[in-house]
């Protein structure tokens, strides 16, 4: 038997020797489709190729695209489990032409890979082509040799494929396998058709045309090729099964999950094993693409369809989560070809097993209130809607789920009355912010969240989407439209601009539209927590809610705002490693340039202190180790040893970066584990280099340091550096010298300075050779020196006055030195006269003229000192009047 995994490679390989450029799965949440909930269909990547808007390096390609209908018009999860064909999450193998080759090779190449390659028989085999569509009616019977009965046009749009109201669009021609008469059913086109006997295997869309308007359709300047043939169908035709979920990939999870279970794969439990296979694989590959569970957008569907799945593990039994049991199961098929389950199995397990875990919590108590309030119900009648909002909000029902347990039993739910009671919530809700004194945050924002809901953010895997313009402020009003030179707040239904937040500055970069607008993103800010508000100014055209457009980031800006906050967290563990667990973080700033750390910690940091830390965050770097994040309860995360943020607000469920890999000194955990909803690195390695650059104090008990990394730290380096080599070549010395040598110099600048000092007070006390000593002057029958001295330093005061004092026997002495523009004053009385004379009045009186504010000391010596030096002479004046009395 031919594995699915081998009808894969075999399609690929196929047209890969046919000159098609195999192309990676692109991820399930669209970049450049605004207006699709997941990847649908294998074109989706390829939607601006086809337009012409994007340019790709070949004109063939192949593609396993792997794709979700769970949502929006595209929604199969009620049939999931209880059909042989439905699936929330399947692969579609395509083959495209942009522009190279159209019908005739197109459908060739489709006719010798399931005749030839895949061996199926020719007799089994028939294909519809568009009513109209002669051309193709006339290659299949010429390429194929099928006969006319064969051939079947179909004259609705069923065969006739388009984008949207404009845009290419083309006839459809569709390859379908004959199981047998045994299974009921007609062929396509009869009234019979809708039974399981004849079943599409392949669709071949031949795009022509351009729908410019309704009614008005032109000719393509390249005709192009999509196709498309679901694995799935096709390896049940070729495994001779004709359910999908008895081919190998999809039996090798139904069996995982009977053995995990302990029940058997086939019975009573058979539809539950087939959801929950089906689910696995939805939730895990949405994980896998940054999709996490939550209460709207994308996140509620994931939680619809994982709760499914739950509920029934539950009836197969189940007492503990099961789901995440099945992951390496999942792996097992699917890990070689998509390398992305294994590099998220850790966020993807954990992910199942937490909501699994809650969702177990309350299950059965939301079972019985709901098995209480459909007892009091007459036949038919609906739930209502504010049971059901209960269920939601209390229990965890989705709305989708409690539907989906009702419709076996025939009975709906009142679903007006549930969208009431969700309103009135949020009215209290709105009512409870307003109330809490948060006057910042305008009331706008709740009216536009209300209106629109959260705003999906795509920044942890992307920097480029597309959007949709779903609200444009201006002024702190709504408008439709804005012109060329207008500042505005733009909110688009998706982004990959990361908002303020968590101390990380938001994104900066631009939107485009196709009509040629053009605007310059300054800053993102992020309102009420669910809004990522982009605000900038419209350089160019004009931008209308509803427009679709392309964001990027800024990637330049983005690289270096996630390498300093990874940083954040390896100098964090660093400091706690370092200086003690009592360090924790006080606050923190994640600019483009630089990042700012402040820590609880009492003195400041050494020199051997801040080296130790960079040597710590760089070994780490060093390492390379990938970055990884996890999603828990923060009860789960801080008891995992993950670090919080003292009174920051977490929700019920919280992001929990990992990274540096396993430490054997903390158990084989990781370096760093953190709750935060930042944008990091990948790999740790991607920081580059780190360096403190400034510790400093910022409060009692707060230390503030920044520092630089990447191309900032070695810039930084590298002014020091040269800072060094300046200062060498000036010395005339090796750079690895400099110490000794301006130890040896600072030694001989202290050497020259005692020597200079020395004379100096030789000369002022007249104690150098030929001096006759300062001029005494007699006062009221006292003895008097009074001098101002420049080139003295302050400290030499007091011994000049002790000498001056032995040299005049008995009196008075008053000494200043004055030095940028400052006075230092010294007044001494000899011991005979401290009983009538006090120094400390003495240099009171002296100190005011010099702008002092008193001064101090004992009777026989005392010193004060005065910003302005100018009026040292006047001090000294105001000393000799205090003595004279």
């Amino acid at each position: 038997m031919t594995s699915a995994n081998e009808i894969r490679n075999q399609f690929l390989g196929y047209f890969e020797k046919h000159g098609h450029e195999p192309v990676a799965s692109s991820v399930l949440v669209p970049r450049n489709d605004p207006t699709l909930l997941f990847t649908n269909a294998g074109m989706v990547q390829f939607k601006n190729v086809f337009t012409g808007a994007e340019q790709r390096p070949y004109k063939r390609a192949a593609t396993s695209q792997k794709c979700v209908r769970a949502g929006g018009k595209h929604n199969d999860l009620e049939n999931v489990g209880y059909t042989a064909r439905h699936h929330t999450f399947f692969e579609m193998l395509g083959n495209f032409s942009f522009g190279d080759y159209f019908k005739d090779t197109a459908i060739e190449l489709a006719w010798n890979l399931v005749t030839k390659e895949y061996g199926l028989p020719a007799d089994r085999l028939l294909v519809t082509v568009y009513s109209e569509d002669d051309e193709a009616f006339d290659l299949w019977r010429k390429i194929a040799g099928l006969p006319e009965s064969k051939i079947i046009r179909i004259p609705t749009s069923d065969n006739f494929w388009q984008m949207g109201d404009t845009g290419p669009c083309g006839p459809c021609s569709e390859i379908f396998f004959d199981h047998g008469d045994h299974i009921p059913g007609g062929p396509p086109g009869s009234p019979d058709e809708d039974g399981d006997r004849f079943i599409e295997i392949w669709n071949l869309v031949f795009m022509q045309y351009e729908q410019i308007a309704p009614g008005n359709r032109i000719d393509l300047p390249k005709p192009s090729i999509d196709t498309g043939m679901g694995l799935e169908r096709i390896s049940a035709v070729m495994q001779g099964k004709h359910d999908n979920y008895d081919i190998d990939l999809m039996r090798g999870l139904i069996e995982a999950s009977a053995e995990a279970s302990g029940t058997p794969p086939d019975g009573p439990g058979a539809v539950s094993h087939r959801v929950i296979a089906d689910h696995l694989r939805a939730s895990s590959f949405l994980i896998a693409d940054g999709v996490l569970p939550s209460k709207d957008g994308r996140g509620y569907v994931l939680r619809r369809i994982m709760r499914r799945a739950m509920r029934h593990a539950h009836i197969l039994g189940c007492q503990e989560p099961l789901m995440h049991r099945l992951v390496p199961a999942l792996i097992t098929e699917m890990g070689q070809h998509y390398p992305e389950l294994q590099r998220a199995k850790s966020l993807i397990t954990e992910t199942l097993k937490l909501e699994e875990t809650r969702f177990k919590d309350t299950l059965g108590r939301g079972l019985k209130l709901l098995e209480d309030e459909v007892s009091r119900l007459g036949d038919q009648e609906p739930l209502s809607g504010d049971v059901a909002f209960k269920l939601y909000d209390t229990f965890g029902f989705p709305l989708d789920l409690t539907q989906d347990i009702l419709r076996g039993q025939g009975r709906g739910v009142d679903t007006q009355g549930f969208e009431a009671s969700m309103e009135q919530q949020r009215a209290t809700a709105r009512k409870a912010w307003s109330g809490s004194g948060e006057a910042a945050t305008e009331a706008l924002w709740f009216t536009l969240e209300d209106e629109l809901g959260s705003t999906e953010f795509l920044g942890y895997e992307a920097e480029e989407a597309e959007g949709q313009v779903v609200a444009l402020v201006v002024d702190g009003k709504p408008v439709e439209r804005i012109e060329a030179g207008q500042e505005a707040a733009v909110l688009t239904n998706q982004t990959p601009f990361y908002g303020e937040s968590g101390g990380q500055m938001g994104d900066s970069g631009a939107l485009f539209s196709a009509e040629g607008a053009s605007f310059s993103v300054a800053d993102t800010q992020k309102k009420l927590g669910s809004l990522h508000v982009h605000l900038g100014k419209l350089e160019r055209g004009s931008l209308e809610v509803g427009e679709a457009v392309e964001l990027r980031v800024d990637d330049a800006r983005r690289a270096r705002l996630r390498a300093n906050h990874s940083a954040t967290h390896l100098l964090h563990e660093a400091l706690r490693r370092r200086l003690g667990d009592h360090v924790t973080q006080k606050g923190s700033l994640v600019a483009p340039d630089r990042l700012r750390f402040d820590i609880s910690h009492p003195k400041p940091l050494t020199r051997e202190d801040i080296v130790a830390v960079e040597k710590l965050v760089n070994e780490t770097i060093v390492k390379n180790a990938e970055v990884t994040t996890r999603y828990m309860t923060p009860e789960e995360a801080i008891e995992e040893g993950a670090l919080a943020l003292f009174g920051e607000k977490y929700g019920d469920e919280v992001r929990v970066v990992s990274m540096g890999g396993a430490d054997r000194a903390r158990d084989d955990k990781a370096y760093s584990t953190e709750l935060c909803g930042g944008t990091h690195v990948r790999r740790v390695g991607d920081i580059g280099f780190f360096k403190i650059i400034r510790e400093e104090a910022l409060a009692s008990g707060v230390r503030r340091l920044e520092a630089v990394t990447g191309v900032d730290a070695l810039a930084y380096v590298e002014a020091q550096e040269e800072v060094l080599a300046d200062t060498a070549a000036t010395l005339r010395s090796a750079a690895s010298d400099l110490p000794q040598r301006v130890a040896a110099l600072m030694e001989e600048r202290k050497r020259l300075e005692r020597e200079v000092g020395d004379l100096r007070r030789k000369l002022a006390t007249g104690g150098g050779s030929g001096q006759s000593g300062p001029k005494v002057k007699d006062i009221g029958g006292i003895k008097f020196i009074g001098q101002v001295l420049e080139g003295v330093s302050a400290r030499d005061l007091k011994p000049m006055a002790d000498t001056l004092k032995q040299q005049v026997g008995s009196g008075v002495v008053a000494l200043i030195a004055v030095s940028d523009g400052k006075a230092s004053l010294v007044a001494g009385v000899t011991d005979d006269l401290t009983a009538t004379l006090s120094a400390v009045d003495l240099v009171r009186a002296g100190s005011q003229a010099i702008g002092g504010k008193g001064g101090g000391g004992r009777p026989d010596m005392a010193q004060a000192g005065g910003p302005d030096s100018g009026n040292a002479a006047a001090a000294i004046q105001a000393i000799e009047a205090a003595l004279a009395g």
